[in-house]
């Protein structure tokens, strides 16, 4: 599939970005700060209904206005899809697609599949458990769009028997064991959502690493042929964990489930949190027989991501899918090996969209069609614009701040920006929370 047009408003520091797009290669240069990945976020956004940066949708929005438009059209398996999402404050978010209002989010989910690789991807192996469930889920949501309506079920339940748990709990602190009596009275209930739904997505994660852990063993052992073999194990977190092949059947997982929250009702309400769920499970990586978190050199941690990536994209391809490639500002991180493998696999994907500080960064072989991105006005008029360039040049002089920039179509030359080391998030808010 290929995204032949994108458009952003207020979307970030955008406040308005045409985009004419087709296959092959299109490059974003620019410096640090000056919006470039913010494009490569509302692709993502639009595949996975969530950023890849923030937890929330406020950040996303630009500031000063209360809806952000993510749209595009798409051409996906053989037919041209117009898509958008609105970001509201405030209000719920809405989305439509080819023009007519959708009941649900999730009905837009599969008209635009991607995988991104980026610098913050180092945290799929060095941070925390939720990162990995993350990509778990995306992927999941992204290849089988009813499993992302799991994903959205599980998260509605544990956030209210979570308020439920803390209202009961408070209640008990404050000495109104009446008032918490009152609260757990629909907790057999909540309780039995958590499990069934909490079961189907816990199934759905295990049906889909089966699959995915040989394509990034594979990608692992050629982006690090001397280290040791890499392995990834899902993580169920109840007291008598069984076999991982075991988890595929979701009857089973949910009696599991129910098991759990019996034996562990008592200290959820006195701690008012929900202890027992996918919310608290993990993707484990390991490299022989130590666990990548804490043990993977940097360059192994490197490989490591990379694989993830590469992984997903092939399980894609495996579905007949060619997802857009999204590269944010990643070669200048690479080594010469790693950069050479992922430029390889890029230069076979139907679509690429690169994001890069410098023209130097992009390899020959992925340079396609390049357009600069500057930052330009002062306080609350600053914001993303962008020229279309007829130039690759590796020494061309970095662009003046505000330097004069048209729409998506302009022609006007723009040159390579200077890398400095600012953080992209080209909007005044940011932050991140836990996923599920």
């Amino acid at each position: 599939m290929h995204l032949r047009h994108l458009r952003l408003l207020d979307f970030r520091s955008w406040p308005l970005l045409e985009l004419e797009l087709g296959p092959g290669v299109t490059t974003l240069i620019g410096r640090n700060g000056h919006g470039k990945t913010n494009v490569l976020e509302a692709v993502g956004v639009l595949a996975t209904l969530r950023s890849h940066r923030v937890s929330g949708d406020a950040p996303m929005i630009r500031t000063g206005a209360q809806t952000a438009l993510v749209g595009a059209l798409a051409h996906n398996a053989g037919r041209e899809l117009t898509v958008e999402l609105a970001l509201n404050s405030g209000r719920a978010n809405r989305a439509r697609l080819n023009t007519s209002p959708c009941r649900r989010l999730g009905d837009i989910l599969g008209v635009v599949q991607s995988v991104l690789f980026a610098p913050e991807d180092l945290a799929l192996v060095r941070g925390e458990p939720a990162e990995r469930r993350r990509l778990l889920d995306d992927l999941m949501s992204s290849r089988r769009p009813a499993l992302g309506g799991d994903v959205a079920d599980y998260g509605s339940v544990l956030r209210q028997r979570t308020a439920l748990l803390r209202s009961a709990s408070g209640a008990l602190r404050r000495g109104r064991p009446e008032e918490s009596a009152a609260a757990l009275d629909t907790l057999d209930v909540w309780d039995g959502r958590l499990a069934s739904t909490g079961a189907r997505l816990v199934s759905g994660r295990v049906a889909l690493l089966e699959q995915l852990r040989p394509l990034v063993v594979d990608a692992y052992r050629t982006l690090a042929p001397e280290s040791r073999p890499a392995d990834l194990t899902y993580r169920f977190r109840v007291a008598s964990p069984p076999a991982e092949s075991d988890l595929a059947d979701p009857e089973f997982v949910e009696a599991l489930l129910l098991a759990e929250l019996r034996s562990r009702r008592r200290e959820e309400i006195e701690r008012g949190q929900s202890l027992v769920g996918p919310h608290r499970d993990d993707l484990i990586l390991t490299l022989g027989e130590e666990p990548a978190k804490g043990f993977a050199s940097h360059g192994e941690t490197w490989s490591f991501a990379l694989a993830l990536r590469l992984g997903s994209l092939e399980l894609f391809r495996a579905d007949g899918i060619e997802p857009v490639l999204l590269l944010d500002d990643v070669f200048a991180e690479l080594d010469r090996h790693r950069r050479a493998a992922l430029a390889e696999v890029a230069a076979g994907v139907e679509q690429v969209l690169i994001t890069a500080a410098v023209g130097e960064d992009v390899p020959s072989s992925l340079r396609g069609v390049r357009h600069d991105v500057v930052m330009t006005g002062e306080g609350a008029d600053r914001h993303s614009e962008i020229t279309l360039s007829p130039r690759w040049s590796d020494d061309d002089p970095a662009p003046a701040e505000g330097a004069e920039a048209g729409g998506s179509g302009a022609a006007s030359p723009s040159p390579d920006g200077a890398r400095d080391h600012g953080d992209d998030d080209d909007n005044t808010d940011s932050g991140s929370g836990a996923q599920l």
